[in-house]
């Protein structure tokens, strides 16, 4: 078991900076999840930690030890693929125990941890069939059981769910959240998908264009993001934003986003008026917008008016697409709600979880404990 750490890390291909002066640390026993679109740089600094790729400039550190020099086989690491990477020929056995005899582990011993791996990850049934003859689901469980038989310091995960249907993919997150819980180990796990990142993920790090944006709570990183991008990116749907102006009327402050005014609330007035009279981006979470009669109780609503656009049923809540003026904008409202396309209805803005972000550096302008 290991800490992890990136000491100002780079890597460069040509003039493409592909991961940009990363600087973290991770504890043991952490499960830290990188996250963010394709082409952030997430696998890449996934990829150095492996050995897998050079290091341009910088250090990783595995516990107290410099890995920049050393080979991938020696960094007591163990990595699950998307693609899985199974021998087709071989056994779901002989595919666990396979990196154990390359280590000429006595029979006895790789005998013992294949089938207490295989125990632990429900697939002792199936050890003798082959890889073809598993689902994806199974197949998953065999790379990770390959990697638990090693007992590494550090678990890295690139995308192993992106193959795997919806339903699997719910079933075998919650798979590998109590994996983690049994083995007390470091966990670091790379997707682009932010459902996976916030359900599993002790900490998120979100990444774009190389850089580390934030890196928080799941939590803390869903109510407090540092700007724009992380605050669209963390979130399904995604926040809702409005270039507005902050206007302060009759001793109160006001969001004014043209087509509506919304009431700032007392509590954040102190946070926002430095800012008064100033261009700002508001931003307010679908699930944050209510249908007129359905709001929550104990919160602080503003009233909004706006046209249906498309309403889709989820079953348990309706998403309405809403239009104020011309911009469109997402509600996620109780499933009682009557709203029939292009009806103008009245909508209740949960003021208490407004954000409000900077036009030109697109930081967030709140200020966070």
């Amino acid at each position: 078991m290991a800490s992890v750490t990136y000491e100002h890390v780079y890597k460069r291909y040509g003039d493409v900076i592909a991961v940009n002066d990363l600087d973290l640390s991770i504890a043991d026993k952490e499960f830290l999840v990188f996250v963010g679109p394709s082409g952030c740089g997430k696998t890449t600094s996934l990829r150095l930690l492996a050995g897998l790729e050079e290091i341009s400039d910088g250090r990783i550190l595995i516990g107290d030890r410099v890995v920049n020099d050393v080979p991938p086989k020696d960094r007591d690491i163990a990595m699950v693929f998307q693609s899985y990477a199974l021998y087709p020929h071989m056994s779901v056995y002989d595919n666990m125990a396979f990196g154990l005899k390359l280590r000429k582990t006595p029979k006895a011993e790789i005998d013992k941890k294949v089938k207490e791996a295989a125990e632990l990850l429900g697939i002792g049934q199936y050890l003798d069939r082959k890889p073809k003859q598993l689902s994806g689901g199974q197949r998953q469980r065999v790379a990770v059981g390959r990697a638990i038989v090693r007992n590494p310091k550090v678990f890295l995960f690139d995308e192993p769910l992106s193959n795997l249907d919806a339903k699997l993919r719910v079933e075998t997150r919650a798979g590998i959240s109590k994996l983690h819980q049994s083995l007390g180990t470091t966990f670091i796990y790379v997707t682009h998908d932010q459902t996976e990142a916030m359900t599993m993920a002790s900490r998120i790090a979100v990444m774009k264009d190389g850089l580390l944006q934030q890196i928080d709570t799941p939590q803390h990183l869903y109510d407090h993001p540092m700007n724009i991008f992380v605050a669209g990116f963390i979130g399904s749907p995604s926040m809702n934003f409005f270039e507005s102006t902050l206007v302060e009327q009759d001793g109160k402050l006001f969001v004014d986003g043209g087509t509506f005014k919304l009431a700032v609330p007392e509590t954040k007035r102190a946070d926002y008026i430095q800012h008064k009279g100033k261009k700002v981006i508001f931003g307010v979470r679908p699930e944050d917008v209510h249908a007129k009669g359905f709001e929550s109780p104990g919160i602080l609503p503003a009233p909004m008016t706006a046209q249906v656009d498309v309403s889709e049923l989820m079953g348990n809540e309706i998403f309405l697409y809403l239009l104020s003026g011309k911009k469109q904008f997402v509600a996620r409202v109780d499933p009682r709600t009557r709203a029939r396309v292009g009806e103008t209805i009245e909508m209740m803005v949960n003021m208490d979880n407004m954000h409000l972000f900077d036009p030109q550096t697109e930081k967030t302008l709140d200020v966070i404990a």
